[in-house]
């Protein structure tokens, strides 16, 4: 914090007045069809953007979010709501109602491999009310907040709205520019907070480089019908050097099929019959649907990073969630991490957002109650990999539970972590 607080010394205080901007642009004065101002312009409706625009929205404070789809609807987004998420849910008074959406609990992780089953993870153990992974469309849940952050008339969302442009007067970020709508358009903001995912357009902007990880995995997703009689997923199967993960979609399976890193194109080369043979030779139950899966397009490649910025912030401008730290899919930790990271946000900002007198140390206590907890989760993700994930993929090594699950007293360990994350939040009610 002390250097923190030298720079703000040397010039760096953010000063939110009514000051007249004047910033240069790339684009055509006259080509702006308008200039929107409000308190906090957040970019990109997951489930960072959302869960923060609620949380700033009920506090009072202006909100515009800014999403460059036209809707939550995305293929293959993550749709695990750990007992951290519901428990804010519940803090916020919205976990029955959300519950009312069609959904699936996975209680248990289990991992089966030719030697028997190693049960990974109990959620049933855990001390909340919420004993278990609610498996739920994320597009469900983003527009479920979504509309609850709709009661409140400071709060204001634009679907297609492609931020192309940071605003940027004297070295602090004022606002951005989107195209959409018919045409350009201006928001300038006390605060911009990128939550625009893997891929950062804000991050990019801001010219801020995340340090990497290479895991040693890629995930292809597909779905198959899911009979009631297959039980509640959550299941791992392991063999022959192959990894499939099936999770509940309700009448279909979400399927995540594992390959060694780098191996796409040669399993692709192979044909769609060779994948088919390799899934129904770990999951035979799945023979009498596997023909399903008929073409490539169904098929979501997704390549498998890791990592995190060294800094979260310029003046004017945070980043939370994924664009401020790539997860990987071990345990599905993406989505709470990045609520998490949401309440953390709306707890530290709210209050110098309403006096207008948001500094820079505000927002790097944003990123040093949040980056412990990221780092720590990053390194148990990358234990996984290398300790199970790893050997499961090696065709010549048997496989046996990790050490640490052998002994009694760390056997609820990653219920724990994946349940709830290092440093649990909890809502400040302002």
């Amino acid at each position: 914090m002390r250097g923190v607080r030298n720079a703000i010394a040397f010039g760096y205080q953010l000063k939110l007045m009514n000051t007249e901007l004047k910033t240069e642009t790339s684009i055509p004065i006259h080509d702006i069809i308008d200039v929107t101002e409000t308190t906090c312009c957040i970019v990109g409706g997951g489930p960072a953007g959302v869960v923060l625009s609620l949380l700033l929205a009920r506090q009072g404070i202006p909100v515009m979010l800014l999403e460059t789809h036209k809707d939550f609807d995305r293929d293959f987004r993550g749709d695990t709501i750990h007992p951290s998420t519901m428990e804010i849910m519940d803090q916020l008074g919205l976990a029955e109602d959300l519950l009312q959406l069609p959904h699936a609990k996975m209680r248990h992780i289990t991992i089966q491999t030719p030697n028997g089953s190693i049960q990974f993870a109990d959620f049933s153990r855990l001390k909340t009310r919420y004993q278990y992974i609610t498996m739920m469309p994320q597009a469900k849940f983003l527009e479920f907040i979504a509309q609850e952050a709709k009661r409140y008339p400071n709060f204001q969302l634009v679907l297609g709205a492609n931020v192309q442009e940071l605003i940027e007067e004297n070295g602090l970020i004022r606002g951005v520019r989107y195209r959409g709508h018919g045409g350009w358009h201006e928001v300038r903001a006390h605060l911009t907070v990128g939550a625009d995912g893997r891929h950062s357009k804000l991050r990019q902007l801001a010219g801020l480089k995340p340090i990497e990880t290479s895991p040693p995995m890629d995930v292809l997703w597909f779905r198959l019908p899911r009979k009631p009689e297959d039980g509640e997923g959550g299941m791992g199967r392991f063999g022959g050097g192959r990894i499939v993960v099936l999770l509940n979609r309700g009448d279909e399976w979400q399927i995540a099929y594992v390959i060694s890193k780098g191996g796409y194109q040669q399993l692709r080369a192979a044909g769609l019959e060779a994948l088919q043979k390799s899934v129904i030779e770990v999951v035979p139950q799945l023979s009498d649907r596997i023909q399903s899966l008929q073409d490539w397009s169904q098929v979501a490649f997704l390549s498998v990073e890791s990592s995190r910025l060294p800094r979260w912030y310029l003046p004017g401008l945070l980043l939370i969630g994924d664009a401020a730290h790539v997860m990987s899919p071990v345990g599905g930790v993406g989505i709470n991490y990045a609520v998490q990271d949401a309440v953390v946000a709306a707890n530290i900002l709210s209050e110098p957002l309403k006096r207008a007198c948001l500094h820079l140390w505000d927002l790097a206590e944003v990123q040093r109650q949040r980056e412990w907890p990221t780092r720590i989760i990053q390194a148990f993700q990358s234990l996984v990999q290398q300790q199970l994930l790893v050997r499961a993929l090696d065709p010549n090594q048997s496989l046996s539970p990790p050490g640490f699950l052998r002994l009694p007293i760390l056997r609820d360990l990653p219920a724990r972590i994946i349940g709830f994350g290092i440093c649990p939040v909890r809502v400040q009610t302002g």
